[in-house]
């Protein structure tokens, strides 16, 4: 995958802008728990880059997902996770779904105020016992005249301190014959009117080891009335829509996530250059060298598969398996690069301010969260064919 001269203007335009309106605020906004996202996003709607692969008429640029990738490596510039993730929810995790099912009336109300940045969306799936089984979700929105009533709770829920509102995946009927991939669906909820929760609606702020920055919850809905016009397509397809979702989900974590390791490796090796150890520099050290060797070519491979992933999605097949791929080796990669790193800057990298452990602390999510590196390996095992099968003796 080459890029061309339009996807480089994206990425100046970009980094120009994380330059003059983000960075200089990171530690601020990491020191208090959360950004200002109506302030960010707005700034990003405005340069066009909340919507680069959204439809035309609902104010996105139309354009094909390796715009979107080259948006995403270019995040790695504002030095935390939490801002990055954050900015990926708007684009790549609550909207892809509105954008490609919704109505024209959902996506005029919802759609277009995202990618103008006039609204902060989330993505609400994970449940206290459903992170990363999303098959076992109980939030239930039955049906009462033109109006689903919810009730339930979703955890973990980024962005959702400030959210307008959030495409959550609900149960909308009992699951027949023990078939829990059927009877859910994704529906459209407003979270706030004027920047005051809705009636029915209690957000508590979640504490994390990383990932400072970016506001997380834990929401319950109590009798919260929607009108069935804001379901996204049809009544009990929400389980496939979330799935085809999380391909863009997944392939977003590995964008975000590869040209900051590789910054941290370059980071690692100047600190090593100035660092003196028995008589010589860390960075002469032969031991030390191999392993630097051996970190790039690991973040290499992950972009690589990226890359690979994002052509054959742009060119319209299902890419579930690479992009599966790219989530377990996104999450796995930025563990051995932040921990190896660490390791190399010694006390130093132990130090709260240092951006070596803010990207150890940020990057463990990256197992974790969108489905868990053993949920990937089932999901692969699957896809070959050998989940199931008896060991022989």
């Amino acid at each position: 995958m080459q890029w061309t001269h339009e996807h480089m203007e994206v990425q100046r335009s970009l980094r120009r802008y994380i330059e003059d309106q983000i960075n200089p605020h990171v530690d601020e906004w990491e020191e208090a728990g959360i950004f200002p996202a109506h302030q960010v996003f707005k700034g990003l709607g405005e340069l066009g880059l909340l919507g680069l692969t959204k439809p035309v008429e609902f104010g996105g640029a139309g354009l094909d997902y390796s715009y979107a990738v080259a948006m995403a490596e270019t995040l790695h510039h504002i030095p935390c996770g939490g801002i990055p993730m954050a900015i990926g929810v708007q684009t790549d995790m609550c909207t892809p779904a509105l954008a490609r099912f919704g109505s024209d009336e959902l996506r005029r109300e919802f759609l277009a105020p995202a990618i103008a940045g006039d609204m902060v969306g989330c993505i609400g799936v994970s449940e206290p016992g459903a992170g990363s089984d999303v098959s076992s979700v109980r939030t239930f929105a039955k049906k009462d005249g033109g109006d689903y009533v919810i009730d339930g709770e979703k955890m973990w829920i980024t962005n959702s301190l400030q959210a307008d509102w959030m495409c959550m995946l609900a149960n909308t009927s009992e699951p027949e014959g023990g078939n829990k991939h059927r009877n859910k669906s994704l529906i459209m909820v407003r979270l706030r009117e004027n920047g005051k929760l809705v009636p029915g609606i209690t957000v508590n702020k979640i504490r994390k080891i990383g990932m400072h920055s970016s506001d997380t919850g834990h929401l319950f809905f109590d009798n919260v009335r929607v009108p069935r016009r804001n379901l996204i397509g049809e009544e009990g397809k929400g389980f496939i829509y979330q799935m085809q979702q999380f391909q863009e989900e997944r392939m977003f974590a590995a964008a975000s996530n590869s040209g900051g390791l590789r910054r941290l490796i370059d980071l690692t090796i100047e600190y090593a250059q100035q660092r003196k150890m028995f008589d010589s520099r860390l960075s002469e050290m032969q031991w030390f060298q191999f392993k630097m060797g051996e970190l790039a070519t690991e973040v290499e491979s992950l972009r690589a598969l990226l890359y690979r992933a994002c052509e054959l999605y742009v060119g319209g097949q299902d890419v579930l398996e690479l992009a599966t791929m790219c989530k377990l080796k996104s999450g796995r990669t930025s563990r051995l690069v932040s921990d190896t790193c660490l390791q190399f800057w010694g006390g130093m990298g132990f130090t709260w301010e240092n951006r070596i452990s803010r990207a150890y602390r940020d990057g463990r999510l990256g197992s974790i969260g969108g489905g868990a590196d053993e949920v990937m390996l089932g999901i692969l095992s699957k896809l070959m064919g050998i989940a199931g099968q008896k060991a022989r003796g």
